[in-house]
This record gives structure tokens, C-alpha cells and sequence, in this order.
């Protein structure tokens, strides 16, 4: 099981790369529109230098890198390092099949939008992979392990820098513009896609059947049920109800099996803010535990 979702991972992580280089070299690129992290580095580099993009991104992330081995160790590290040589092969054919093609060379806001869009998807479906393209997701990490400071924060001023600082090369504060608008929409996308993804709802069903409902739910969606105890208010009956976390994209499964064991459970299904714990999310706290002195 864990060997098929590590694949089922990489995957995921291979199809995000591909889907932020062809953002990134199809429409933000071309159109001389920047954008945060080591792939803004990167862009300034090339406008500035003509050097090929993949390079700088390269250099800057295996520097990056070695020094997150040291700070953050091998677990952190291996599926960003595997992000990010996916990332630099696939800027280099996507660089080399569109040299002389420019989309929407004369909508440089829809090309922000189409391209930060196209990023999003590419950051959001490679953090529910476990990786990321690295740069200012790996400095963010660095530091938020030894100071109390919030991830997000480091990577919006991270990117903030960056993108006003292709000034010096574009001279064109409009193009600076379109970069903070990348940035806007590519944040959005990116909670989109992970916050939907990661959606979960509740049942609470009460049925005569609880125990072949709730044994096929464990075998069949792989999901476990709590038991409790109750009584009918009207009838004064005891009754048994099972409450079940699960993926909403699994709703329909469970659904399924209820209505084939009983068709006449009565069911309440919600949607929940957040579930956290064993085959959910990890706690979040705001501050780190500090040890005792």
C-alpha cells in the first residue's frame, strides 16, 4: 500500500511540473511577466543575460538544496529534488517546442491569469504530493524550523522582492503589475486546490443494519466508524448510530453502500471545516512548543 501511494505520488508530482513549466514558458515568460520564487530569479536572469532559464533555476535550487540536506534532512528533501529535475527537464523541451511562439502577446493581463492559473494547479497538486519546485518554499522552511515565523509570510515577502525587482530589467512598472497579479491569482488557485482536495464530510447514520453498513464501509471506502448509543426520542427504542469521517470524494461510495444494506437508514451528511488525525491532516499549531529551560 505505501509503495503504490508513493508511485501514485511522484506521479501527481511529475504531472504538476509539467503543468507549471508550461505555464511558466508558454505564457508568464514569452510575455516578459515575472513571477516569485527561483523560476522569478530565473526569468530576470534570462531577460537580463539571455541565459536559458533552466540554468539559473537549476544552480539556485541545487544550492538550495544542499543546504536544506544539512538544515531539514533527506525526508524533506527527496521529493523536491525529484520536482525539481522534473521541473528543469521539462523548461528545457517546453523552452525548445515554443521558441518562436508567443500566446497572447497582446493580452499580457490574460496571459498573467492563464499562466498563474496554470502555476497554482502546478504548486497546489505538488503540495498535496508531498514536494514542491523548491526556492522559496525550501528558505521558508529553513527558517520557520529555527524562528517562530509564519511559512506564508516568508514566501510572500520572498516573492514580493523578487517580482518588483524585475524592474531593474523590464523598466516597465506595468509588467511589475502583472507579476503581483500572478502572484494574487496563483495563491487563490493554490488554496483552491489543496483546500479542495483535502475537503472532508461527516455521516451520522442510523439504520437496524449499522453493522453490515458499517463493516462494508470499512472493507469497501476504507474508512473507519465510530459506534454510539441512542434512543429515540418518540418511540423510546434504543437505537445504534454509526458517525463516519471521510474524503468527499468518497461520499458517493458510501452512499452507495447504505443504500444497497438499508435503503430505508435515515442519514445526515455534512461538510466539516477541518478533521485532523490518522488518515486526515497533521495539528496545526500557530507557535512552536519551546522547550523547557
Amino acid at each position: 500500500m505505501t509503495n503504490k501511494l508513493d508511485l501514485r505520488n511522484y506521479a501527481l508530482l511529475t504531472l504538476a511540473m509539467f503543468i507549471g513549466c508550461v505555464g511558466w514558458m508558454v505564457f508568464l515568460l514569452p510575455n516578459n511577466i515575472s513571477l516569485g520564487g527561483v523560476t522569478g530569479i530565473s526569468s530576470i536572469i534570462y531577460w537580463g543575460t539571455g541565459l536559458p532559464v533552466q540554468v539559473p533555476y537549476f544552480a539556485i535550487n541545487a544550492l538550495l538544496l544542499a543546504a536544506a540536506l544539512r538544515v531539514l534532512g533527506f525526508k524533506f528533501c527527496v521529493k523536491t529534488i525529484f520536482a525539481v529535475v522534473c521541473f528543469t527537464a521539462f523548461s528545457t523541451v517546453i523552452g525548445q517546442m515554443t521558441k518562436d511562439t508567443t500566446l497572447l502577446h497582446d493580452q499580457p493581463f490574460m496571459a498573467s491569469i492563464v499562466g498563474a492559473t496554470f502555476m497554482g494547479i502546478s504548486i497546489g497538486l505538488g503540495l498535496l504530493s508531498g514536494g514542491s519546485t523548491g526556492g522559496s518554499d525550501v528558505v521558508a522552511a529553513m527558517i520557520n524550523k529555527y524562528h517562530d515565523i509564519s511559512l506564508g509570510h516568508v514566501i510572500l515577502i520572498c516573492d514580493l522582492v523578487i517580482i518588483t525587482s524585475s524592474y531593474v530589467v523590464l523598466r516597465d512598472w506595468e509588467q511589475v503589475i502583472y507579476g503581483y497579479v500572478v502572484l494574487f491569482v496563483s495563491s487563490f488557485v493554490v488554496d483552491r486546490v489543496v483546500n479542495t482536495a483535502r475537503r472532508s464530510v461527516q455521516f451520522f447514520i442510523i439504520s437496524d443494519k449499522h453493522e453490515e453498513i458499517g463493516r462494508a464501509i470499512n472493507l469497501d471506502a476504507q474508512r473507519g466508524c465510530t459506534v454510539i448509543d441512542g434512543q429515540g426520542f418518540y418511540s423510546g427504542k434504543p437505537v445504534k448510530m454509526l458517525f463516519v469521517l471521510a474524503k468527499q470524494n468518497q461520499s458517493a461510495k458510501i452512499f452507495h453502500i447504505i443504500d444497497e444494506t438499508d435503503p430505508h437508514a435515515f442519514v445526515s451528511q455534512s461538510a466539516v471545516i477541518g478533521v485532523y488525525g490518522l488518515g486526515f491532516d497533521h495539528f496545526k499549531t500557530g507557535r512552536k512548543r519551546k522547550s523547557e529551560n
